[in-house]
């Protein structure tokens, strides 16, 4: 694994996937905590508001807060950690893991960035790992839109447009993803029973930890810790 070379794919496009990263046995031990989670038939837990103005109906956990040893060693793979560090540089901080689930028949998630990008040296970084495979078959494929983390606010527009500019990722398990917040980027519908993948989410120095409290949809700006609108953006 060339870390310089990768380092330099993810700030040219927004974004980098690496397959294999992780063992399958693993992600298998992985997958099978996180279904005894959610068991078949979570309940989502924004408000009618959200899900209807962001199209997006995924339920999320966060396991390492539930004092889940497991899921430290994703995070303390000194691979993971280097690669990290070269794009971020020193000083970088881990946010948090988040288990992101949804069930057949949703929506996945809109078009969005996951922090505000006017101040472009602070953003988080989505460190994504895969615990199964996700195709057409499945459904739940995410769609980017390659050096879109350089600009500024996603455009107002449809929530799911599609644009001509976007790529499509199907990771398979033991896949790595990483994604920065101000990349464009959306999750498809669900075809199959449940889509899974969890995010090691992090930020470089001297960025706040609340920097994901604020998303940015096509047509609004919602502020998670208050489920409010901040900002309705199909009026600019």
């Amino acid at each position: 694994m060339n870390i310089e070379l990768l380092a330099k794919q993810f700030w040219e496009q927004g974004y980098i996937s690496i397959d294999g990263f992780f063992e399958n046995a693993l992600m298998d031990n992985y997958q099978t905590q996180i279904i005894e989670h959610f068991g078949d038939d979570p309940e989502f837990q924004h408000n009618e508001e959200f899900l209807k103005k962001s199209n997006t109906d995924v339920i999320p956990w966060f396991p390492q807060k539930e004092g889940k040893d497991q899921f430290d060693i994703v995070e303390k793979d000194q691979r993971f950690i280097a690669l990290t560090e070269a794009i971020l540089g020193s000083g970088w901080c881990s946010l948090y893991s988040m288990v992101m689930f949804s069930k057949k028949g949703s929506q996945g998630q809109a078009w969005h960035q996951d922090c505000p990008p006017e101040d472009k040296q602070q953003f988080n970084l989505n460190r994504l790992v895969y615990t199964m495979d996700i195709d057409e078959n499945t459904g739940g494929q995410t769609l980017v839109v390659p050096g879109t983390h350089k600009g500024g606010a996603i455009s107002v527009g449809d929530v799911n447009e599609e644009l001509p500019e976007q790529c499509v990722l199907s990771p398979k398990k033991g896949t790595l993803v990483l994604l920065h917040g101000h990349t464009w980027h959306r999750v498809l519908p669900i075809n199959s029973t449940y889509r899974v993948s969890t995010n090691y989410r992090c930020c470089p120095a001297n960025t706040p930890s609340n920097i994901t409290d604020t998303c940015v949809y096509r047509n609004m700006r919602y502020h998670f810790p208050t489920s409010t609108v901040t900002k309705d953006r199909t009026i600019e």
